[in-house]
């Protein structure tokens, strides 16, 4: 059975230019470096960590061991998970699109220009659900268990009571995770407090109005721009980071290096296949077909904080 097809609309002389389509969020955790990321994981991968305690002593003359070296590991294990579509034909011959499928009707293709629409769109769906998995994902229907989870259930992480955000309280409540940052995490390199769109939404708005009498929203803002201007995203030197797929009101603190999504190819997340059924079993059907794997993992889990 065809994936359900509702066509609606009207033509009258020229048709638009393309096609229009809701904005979606685009996947930016993966491709940009907020997590690190695996690839050509076949089954699982063992991620390692090692700690290390204690390793200065007392000059002696014998060797005698010091220290301690304590190594473990996690399981990353991708989730296999599929797009398959079916759309018919037909369905387009009675539309404006018909003046595309030209020919006898045994032989005839969905309109070009449609196909490569509906490619680019599936692609980017593909890619936003995959950018909010990251984050939300739950191990059931259609998806994987994100960072979140596996960050609420670990109980070594450091965890920040968090509120309903907004621009009167986003400079209070990044002050939080910022003092909950452990020293030595906050002088490594690729320390990052993580946010969502709505968070970086009201620290811009914060930042507009800060300045002599901010708390009741009528200083001048940074640098006197006031609301002109995107405002630099960055809180007491660590720079902010917006995952697009983070939930509402959670703020991560973490190194790049202890956030994890693995994936058999990430070229996968990319790839879409155009399968014409005509010449298999003769129906009018057009199938589009997608597979790939994903999963999340975090190490140390003292060193991140949590805000949630």
């Amino acid at each position: 059975m065809a994936t359900s097809t509702s066509l609606t609309g009207n033509f009258a002389g020229e048709k638009a230019s393309g096609y229009l389509y809701p904005a979606i969020l685009a996947a930016n955790s993966i491709g940009s470096g907020i997590v690190t990321v695996h690839e050509n994981i076949k089954y699982k991968l063992n991620v390692r960590n090692l700690a290390t305690t204690g390793f200065l002593a007392n000059a002696t003359c014998d060797f005698t061991d010091t220290g301690n070296v304590a190594l473990s590991d996690v399981v990353l294990e991708p989730k296999e998970l599929q797009v398959n579509i079916e759309l018919c034909k037909k369905d387009f011959r009675t539309q404006w699109e018909a003046m595309e499928m030209r020919g006898a009707i045994t032989g005839q293709e969905l309109p070009a220009s449609f196909q490569e629409f509906f490619i680019q769109k599936n692609l980017e769906l593909i890619a936003k659900d995959f950018e909010v998995a990251v984050w939300q994902g739950t191990n059931i229907g259609g998806s994987f268990e994100g960072l979140q989870a596996k960050l609420a259930a670990n109980g070594a992480v450091v965890d920040v009571s968090g509120t309903t955000l907004s621009a009167a309280n986003i400079m209070a409540e990044l002050g939080k995770v910022y003092d909950a940052i452990p020293d030595e995490v906050y002088v490594a390199d690729d320390v990052k407090i993580i946010i969502p769109i709505s968070a970086a939404k009201f620290y811009q708005q914060a930042l507009a109005s800060v300045g002599a009498g901010y708390s009741g929203g009528t200083g001048s803002g940074y640098k006197s721009e006031s609301y002109v201007g995107a405002k630099p995203l960055n809180y007491q030197g660590i720079d902010l980071v917006v995952a697009n797929g983070l939930g509402a009101n959670k703020m991560i603190a973490a190194r790049t290096s202890d956030l994890h999504f693995g994936t058999n190819v990430l070229t996968d997340l990319a790839e879409l296949r155009v399968i014409d059924m005509a010449e298999t079993d003769g129906s009018d059907n057009v199938r589009f077909v997608a597979r790939m794997t994903g999963g999340t993992q975090i190490t140390n889990g003292a060193n991140i904080v949590y805000y949630s």
